[in-house]
């Protein structure tokens, strides 16, 4: 018997990187796990692994910008299980590197479409079932540089910082509730979207770190998992870091 047993999580950007090693993580604390990716194939293969390992998995494929997207996660979620206990927005891009004057706004569309504008709609879709139930818990994944800001990364940072903005925002909305809102900022992660950035981008951000290397992926779902438990009973809005020393704040 895991702390999440019989719970429904829904994990967004599931297939890989942290979105799989969080679905892991709650799969292995006993949530039943509705994975939402773009990937098919890849999604695909990590429910097989997941189920393989006797956990309860339903797959969502879809763009996280498109409201009907969250609208068929929920969907698949109530329909087999009933109920809607967590939802971790990870899904996420980087973005083309380049100053803020090198870019064109189609750029910073394409990044907040992904990376803010899907928590939003996850949040809009998911947040009212949790209401009715009076109990939820939701995990946004936001990043460091959502607080510090990175040169050359302006539509990352800047959508980044945005879901902070929301964390807290609906964290107070919710406050008289049962549904806790909370987000997670890592610094730099060694996971697929660093093939995003140049070399140099991130010896940037991994320099910056006080203890001298990059986040693994289980720290990270480690944090989460706590975060989506009913152990966390008193933290709403905040920001969690998790920066080797990076954040001081």
């Amino acid at each position: 018997m895991g702390k999440l047993d019989k719970q429904v999580a829904i994990v967004t950007g599931s297939a890989t990187g942290i979105g799989y090693g969080i679905a892991k993580r709650l799969a292995s604390d006993g949530a039943n796990i509705v994975m939402v990716d773009l990937d098919s194939e890849m999604t695909e293969q990590s429910a097989s692994e997941l189920a393989s390992r006797g956990s309860s998995v339903e797959i969502s494929l879809g763009d996280v910008s498109e409201p009907l997207t969250a609208q068929e996660a929920a969907a698949k979620a109530l329909d087999r299980w009933g109920r809607i206990d967590i939802l971790v927005n990870n899904a996420g891009i980087g973005g083309t590197n380049g100053n803020i004057w090198e870019l064109d706004v189609e750029e910073l569309d394409r990044v907040y479409r992904t990376n803010f504008r899907g928590v939003f709609s996850f949040c809009h879709e998911v947040i009212p079932h949790m209401i009715e139930r009076d109990y939820g818990r939701i995990v946004n994944i936001a990043s460091i540089a959502g607080k510090e800001g990175n040169p050359k990364m302006v539509p990352y940072s800047a959508t980044k910082a945005a879901v902070i903005g929301l964390t807290k925002s609906v964290g107070k909305e919710l406050a008289g509730t049962g549904v806790l809102v909370n987000c997670v900022t890592p610094a730099v992660v060694q996971t697929r979207i660093l093939e995003e950035f140049t070399p140099e981008q991130v010896q940037y951000m991994v320099d910056r770190i006080p203890v001298g290397r990059t986040g693994e992926i289980s720290e990270v779902a480690a944090l989460v998992a706590w975060l989506s438990s009913a152990e966390c009973s008193f933290s709403t809005g905040a920001v969690f870091d998790i920066s080797g020393g990076r954040a001081t704040y």
